[in-house]
């Protein structure tokens, strides 16, 4: 009788360990933790030809935790945990987003206000959480998720891949640069290669 004892013990000891070893890795599938960006994605936006924006490898205590390009070529820099959602839909305290098509400045039917920053006329839309800036050839758009953030990080934006210092006077827009209508590589015909 009391070798079944032990034995249905032993069972049921078994078992708990398999349930306790998926509660503790349950912890380590959090979609919302930092993790380091691989150097090659923030070398990426050092290759491009116009200027790329970001505020720094840190801000305000926030890691990058996300660097990605989209086809259409504009670069994005998230900042910090996701404040809601997980992988595929995090909405970041911060993100900064580079669009080379300077044509298209992003409002819709939102209502907008203008301002002046750093020598350059932006647009403020989201009740001030988002900062659209058009400068040089590029649009930069600054989503925060709150006023005085997004603020902060438009006075603090730097090109990744040019000289410039946070804080001074960001370069006035420049005519539509034609960007937008330009074919995409993925967009143009398929290179033929001579049959041998």
């Amino acid at each position: 009788m009391m070798g079944a004892a032990i034995s249905l013990r032993r069972a049921a000891l078994a078992g708990l360990v398999p349930a306790l070893a998926l509660f503790a890795l349950a912890g380590c599938g959090d979609t919302l933790q930092d993790r380091p960006i691989p150097h090659n994605q923030l070398e990426a936006m050092m290759g491009e030809s116009f200027p790329v924006y970001w505020a720094g490898g840190t801000f305000r205590g926030m890691q990058i935790t996300e660097v990605s390009a989209d086809p259409s070529g504009a670069f994005t820099v998230q900042y910090g945990n996701c404040l809601q959602g997980g992988q595929g839909t995090c909405t970041p305290p911060l993100r900064i987003v580079t669009n080379p098509d300077n044509s298209f400045l992003p409002a819709g039917a939102t209502p907008a206000s203008r301002a002046r920053l750093r020598g350059v006329p932006v647009q403020l839309t989201q009740a001030g959480r988002t900062v659209t800036i058009p400068t040089g050839p590029v649009v930069v758009g600054v989503f925060a998720s709150d006023a005085a953030l997004a603020r902060a990080a438009a006075r603090q934006i730097v090109a990744i891949n040019r000289p410039g210092s946070p804080g001074e006077r960001l370069p006035a827009p420049l005519p539509d640069t034609g960007f937008g209508s330009t074919p995409l590589p993925s967009q143009g015909p398929a290179t033929a290669r001579p049959l041998s």
